[in-house]
């Protein structure tokens, strides 16, 4: 029996925006700056049979008298028509060990290791109404960068989940979430709170969970995806048609990790969004431990994401994620039938977008970026998801142009702006220089969060005349035709610009 939460009496949380949890791990090592399967790859949803295994048990729902906490959505509304529910998801979980090299093809082969029992929690928000559900879930892998679980891709792609019925299912799969663990990087009003894990931070709901460690969360990922597949009550009883996976910065990480050696094992998901990830994986560690990301990036080579698999990829990479402490460029690669590489100019790992009110309580020297990441992140999504339910692939983009120089940068034109990758209105008819490059404030923080600088000479008047409106309208046509920002955004896409639009000078 569903009980879903009413979010007009239940105690919210303190609001704490959900993405500003979501920068990488590995920032704390910025400084050093880390199978078998079967033939040609066919569409995922051709798939008529999954290896078999354990599902995850996901019949107790977790109640308490505070709602579910995410750093990223505490204290924000569930959208209208959508219902919240939390369960616990339980089972003995197996980690992994490296058969061979991890090679830079990714053609990573694992074998089944230790196994624990583990209690963990799924936080689920779906149509109310069966009949509004579009039988695709987007299975969040949560993110921990900030020593606390954060949704980051869903706070990206809200949206375009609403408008297309999706369900979206977030997963604690790592230590740090449940049991709390280092915090590789503080936000400023999140004291208290971050590297406690939900046990500590609210007993009363999540005093009865424990995790064995990063080296089982790809089982539990597993095991919850396929406990999805049966349908029961953390659908309201649907079974779903197409599982995507999702990960943004450590959390792509981690599916950079799990694509490579554990979906070919399984082939639980029809398809993988992986959103800002480094050029390395996340590392498999001993019973009880954390994944030393940091060390992982210092210490392992590049790889890219196999290509053998049926399950399609989307890489959704920031600028500033290609050159900048991610390195994301070491791991650069082809478009295949199976994989596609979306590189976004004008756009940094975090923005003002993902951190919400929180992006102006820290102080970079420069505002931060205000680009359109989530804008093509919910047209990536779209385009991934027609992939998985139809087999179109998504439109090739190019990739960002770099210099020749040593170490590689990011090949800019006279105002700033990148050349080359995905286009949108805000880099092609420009009212401030939108950058990856962060402010002159050095913070590990900042690193992340890029720039949004003003124009240099000529003044918007000059630069533009009387034509600003019809170049704008004409360049976002020409995104929209690319496929890579969604007719329904166009509204939002002219409001941001209009607000920051000069009004002389």
């Amino acid at each position: 029996m569903d009980h879903p939460v009413d979010h007009r009496s239940t105690h919210r949380w303190p609001i704490l925006r959900s993405a500003a949890f979501a920068l990488l791990a590995a920032i704390s090592a910025m400084a050093v700056v880390a199978t078998s399967c079967s033939s040609s790859p066919k569409s995922s949803s051709a798939v008529s049979e999954r290896p078999a295994g354990p599902a995850a048990d996901l019949s107790q729902e977790l109640t308490g008298s505070r709602a579910p906490f995410i750093g990223a959505a505490a204290g924000t509304a569930i959208p209208a028509g959508y219902v919240e529910q939390e369960f616990v998801a339980a089972g003995s979980a197996t980690s992994y060990r490296a058969s061979g090299t991890l090679g830079a093809d990714g053609q990573w082969t694992f074998e089944p290791d230790t196994s624990a029992d583990y209690r963990t929690r799924v936080l689920v928000r779906r149509p109310t109404d069966p009949a509004a559900f579009s039988g695709t879930v987007l299975v969040e892998w949560l993110n921990v960068s900030g020593g606390i679980d954060a949704n980051p891709d869903y706070s990206s792609t809200e949206e375009e989940l609403v408008r297309q019925g999706h369900a979206w299912v977030g997963v604690s799969a790592q230590l740090i979430g449940v049991q709390g663990g280092p915090v590789l990087v503080s936000l400023p009003g999140t004291s208290g709170l971050t590297g406690k894990g939900l046990v500590a931070i609210d007993p009363e709901r999540y005093g009865s969970l424990v995790h064995p460690g990063d080296g089982y969360s790809f089982d539990i990922f597993t095991q919850v995806a396929r406990a999805l597949r049966e349908g029961g009550s953390a659908l309201g009883g649907e079974k779903p048609k197409h599982l995507i996976a999702a990960g943004e910065s450590q959390s792509a990480i981690a599916l950079t990790t799990y694509y490579n050696g554990v979906q070919p094992l399984t082939e639980a998901f029809d398809g993988f969004f992986v959103h800002s990830r480094a050029a390395v994986g996340l590392p498999l560690v001993a019973p009880g431990k954390y994944a030393d990301l940091a060390g992982s990036m210092a210490a392992s080579k590049p790889t890219i994401l196999r290509t053998d698999l049926r399950a399609p990829v989307m890489e959704l990479q920031a600028e500033s994620d290609v050159t900048g402490v991610l390195r994301s460029i070491d791991a650069r690669q082809d478009d295949s039938d199976r994989f596609r590489l979306w590189e976004v100019a004008g756009t940094s790992h975090a923005d003002t977008h993902l951190l919400g009110a929180l992006s102006t309580q820290t102080d970079c020297g420069l505002p931060i970026n205000d680009g359109p990441m989530h804008l093509v992140a919910k047209a990536a999504l779209r385009a991934l998801n027609a992939w998985v339910v139809s087999d179109t692939p998504p439109a090739e983009q190019p990739r960002l142009a770099t210099t020749s120089t040593t170490p590689v940068a990011i090949a800019r034109d006279s105002d700033g702006i990148a050349i080359g990758g995905v286009r949108t209105p805000q880099v092609d008819v420009p009212i401030q220089v939108l950058s990856g490059e962060p402010g002159p404030n050095p913070s590990l923080l900042c690193i992340l969060l890029g720039s949004t600088r003003p124009l240099p000479d000529p003044t918007f008047v000059e630069r533009y005349g009387t034509t600003f409106a019809s170049r704008f309208e004409a360049a976002l046509n020409a995104a929209v035709m690319a496929g890579v920002i969604l007719r329904e955004d166009t509204a939002n896409a002219t409001a941001q610009q209009t607000s920051n639009t000069p009004t002389s000078g």
